[in-house]
């Protein structure tokens, strides 16, 4: 390991390599010897930051992954006033920008919590967190489309924000299991009319 590289510099190294690991592999494939072998990072120095991989996975949850999502689906959604256009906007954005990761990877948030969900409460926790913060923010643009006129005012923004994420979650699955954007722009079309429907 270089000289010049810092404890905090050596600790966003690790746990980068370590998110494209487990958004490639799963946790439970993402091995710390090839994220060592990879990083350059040496095994005192790892242990010194993560005590254990189970710790750097809690990491990898509520630095990188959770970041993911709030750049992906939440920030996008606090900037404008209809939130129907913006969540089109950013859902048509990730479809031509990111159409290869979609397709190979689907979701990192869906993927962890299917694969760890049953078998550790502590990433249970933390990615339930997740989904709970995202489905917030979107009860809170469209109540807030609400006032602005975009969106009906007897929309149930709360049951209308945990459907649209599931209907992301499953497009991208979807996506996921068939190699092919076919299926997701499938459920994209039935969500772009219930997202019409909701309009004022």
């Amino acid at each position: 390991m270089p000289r010049s590289r810092n404890p905090k510099q050596t600790r966003q190294i690790v746990l980068e390599a370590a998110y494209a690991k487990i958004l490639r592999h799963g946790f439970q494939a993402a091995g710390l010897n090839d994220i060592l072998k990879e990083t350059g990072v040496t095994k005192g120095a790892l242990y010194h930051h993560f005590s254990s991989k189970l710790e750097l996975g809690y990491a990898v949850v509520d630095e990188r992954l959770k970041a993911h999502i709030e750049a992906w689906w939440i920030k996008p959604m606090e900037e404008d006033s209809d939130p129907i256009e913006t969540l089109a906007r950013v859902i048509q954005h990730h479809m031509s920008s990111n159409e290869k990761t979609m397709i190979s990877l689907g979701c990192p948030l869906n993927n962890l919590a299917l694969e760890m969900s049953d078998i550790d409460n502590g990433f249970r926790q933390r990615l339930e967190a997740i989904y709970r913060l995202w489905r917030k923010a979107l009860a809170k643009a469209l109540g807030r489309g609400q006032v602005q006129g975009f969106v009906n005012g007897d929309v149930e923004v709360e049951e209308a924000a945990a459907f649209i994420v599931a209907a992301l979650q499953g497009a991208l699955s979807q996506a996921k299991a068939a190699q092919s954007l076919d299926a997701f722009n499938e459920c994209m079309g039935g969500l772009s009319n219930y997202l019409t429907s909701l309009r004022s």
